[in-house]
């Protein structure tokens, strides 16, 4: 879950505890293009307040209306869907024939949204399962595989950190780059046994394990969904956490340090038995190339690199574009409606 509907979610709590009816949705489905995906979230107050966002703007139109009018989802969870037919997406503004299908639900005491804040806000991340027909919640804990299920009569969402982002050093870059991943959806590790820099961490939420990189590195289990900066620029600590981290399935392995630097660590990284493929796997300089000089500036480059990865880029296209990505159109609309 990113800052975005962490944001959703504490505006859903706070105007219900100011008295207000509100309603969350959640995208459950889609077919075709669609602006946002699977899971984003938005929530909507009785006078059309909004937070969040289902598409790009004539969708949450429509909804903004029936929810003032008391027309959807005002007492149980309510499945709609729009965008049925080309025509009819063309009219919602959804790009080419797409479709997307929500869940409404009211929020209220079953709803468990201030329990489930309070978890995700401890870095935990936790499934929550909700009941159509009668509009039950539970929550209880995921695993970094799951993701979100709807089989027309339970929506399991997940919520928390999806992404782990290993820092080895507790230095002035982890602590931007600390901050910019927590907005972006990771778990922050940071990793520094020395005391110099480990006392004197003070990032909100995240603490610094003093164990050796390389052992937390082995005891984390690196997995698809983890990523491994080394940022000590120290090779009796960078080079075998990432001797560890090139030697698992981690989506990015990077390092900092001037190509030199990097060079000359590859060197010693044959040195450990790494394959020349698992080497090559080394980001390093790490982050995009973005002319960054101050620390805000690289940790925003390292992050911007990761993002691409993460999303299938193979290199980065700076070409600008010269046709909009999604067409506008009228905001003339039509929609299904299923009650459970």
């Amino acid at each position: 879950m990113d800052s975005v509907d962490l944001e959703v979610l504490r505006h859903a709590i706070a105007w219900k505890a100011a008295g207000h009816a509100v309603t969350l949705a959640t995208i459950v489905k889609t077919w075709g293009s669609a602006p946002r995906p699977v899971g984003a979230l938005l929530v909507i107050r009785d006078d059309g307040l909004v937070s969040g966002s289902v598409s790009g703007g004539c969708v949450e139109d429509d909804l903004i209306a029936q929810v003032k009018a008391g027309k959807i989802a005002a007492q149980a969870p309510q499945i709609l869907t729009y965008g049925i037919t080309n025509e009819e997406a063309s009219r919602w503004g959804l790009p080419c024939g797409g479709t997307l299908q929500l869940i409404l639900e009211p929020v209220n005491e079953k709803s468990r949204l201030q329990e489930l804040l309070d978890a995700v806000s401890q870095q935990q991340l936790v499934s929550r399962q909700l009941t159509i027909a009668s509009g039950e919640v539970r929550l209880s804990a995921a695993r970094w595989t799951d993701g979100l299920t709807f089989d027309d009569l339970t929506l399991t969402t997940v919520h928390g950190p999806r992404w782990r982002l290993v820092l080895i050093g507790a230095g002035q870059l982890t602590t931007y780059l600390a901050e910019m991943a927590k907005m972006l959806d990771y778990q922050v590790i940071v990793v520094d046994p020395r005391e110099e820099y480990a006392d004197g961490w003070s990032v909100e939420g995240i603490r610094v394990d003093r164990g050796m990189p390389d052992d937390v590195i082995q005891s984390l289990g690196m997995d698809g969904h983890t990523a491994v900066v080394a940022l000590t620029h120290d090779p009796k600590l960078d080079d075998l956490a990432l001797m560890e981290a090139l030697n698992s399935s981690a989506f990015y392995v990077g390092a900092i340090g001037s190509k030199k630097n990097n060079d000359a660590r590859r060197l010693r990284l044959r040195e450990f038995d790494l394959s020349e493929e698992q080497i090559a796997r080394l980001h390093g300089p790490v982050g995009l190339f973005l002319g960054s000089k101050t620390p805000p500036e690289i940790a925003l480059a390292i992050l911007a690199e990761m993002t691409a990865i993460r999303h299938g880029v193979a290199s980065v296209d700076w070409a600008a574009k010269t046709q909009p990505r999604y067409a506008a159109s009228a905001c003339e609309v039509s929609a299904v409606a299923t009650e459970r």
